[in-house]
């Protein structure tokens, strides 16, 4: 395992460091995901099992999301959003493009992930830019509670870099595993498999954007 040397965390990332905003409701996301993903999967005439297939997941469990009731991993959300050629920000986007450059902190959208055994309060993304279709540059907060995790690897084109605003943070790119803390980065190329979890006792809090958008 490589460790990434620990830093001392600076004014303005402490700053960052303030709680999600309690205007967002994650439930918009998953209202928004069921029939965009449903439609989508319809004009491609693609049956329930086609897609669950292609995407390496249950047919039950794609069955749910359509239905509203569940809100699957993120790495079963990238693969279903791969399947039907588009990505989660477009199947998960359940507001109007901004009439605004500045996005305030009350108004941000989150969006909540499947924890440990389908628990929530895993994985959350809190939308530092509001996804508009055709956007080249995402970026999020993503937020992990104490153990949550995203081991399940993936890959894709395009480049991303991050920023550990706050907690412990463990990322893994291919075979290689890195330990980072408050104030390292990183950056690699979407195309090295890479996953990563909340190995620590408390929050973790990590700025992360990529191009072209995925999330």
């Amino acid at each position: 395992m490589r460790t990434a040397k620990k830093t001392t965390a600076n004014p303005a990332a402490a700053a960052a460091a303030s709680p999600a905003p309690v205007d967002a409701d994650p439930d918009l996301a998953l209202s928004a995901l069921g029939p965009r993903l449903k439609h989508a999967r319809m004009v491609r005439s693609l049956t329930l099992k086609a897609l669950a297939d292609a995407a390496g997941c249950s047919e039950s469990l794609l069955s749910r999301v359509e239905r509203g009731q569940v809100m699957p991993s993120l790495a079963n959300l990238h693969r279903l959003a791969r399947a039907l050629d588009t990505n989660v920000a477009e199947l998960t986007a359940s507001f109007a493009p901004p009439m605004s450059p500045v996005t305030r902190a009350s108004e941000r959208p989150v969006i909540e992930f499947t924890g440990l055994r389908g628990k929530k309060r895993g994985v959350k993304l809190e939308r530092v830019i509001v996804p508009i279709r055709g956007q080249l540059l995402q970026a999020d907060i993503h937020v992990l509670e104490p153990k949550a995790e995203s081991l399940e690897q993936i890959a894709h084109v395009g480049e991303e870099m991050g920023y550990v605003i706050e907690g412990e943070f463990e990322l893994r790119l291919g075979d290689e595993v890195y330990r980072l803390s408050a104030g390292d980065s990183f950056y690699f190329s979407s195309d090295v498999p890479h996953s990563y979890r909340n190995p620590g006792k408390t929050q973790t809090r990590v700025l992360w954007t990529n191009t072209p958008a995925t999330f």
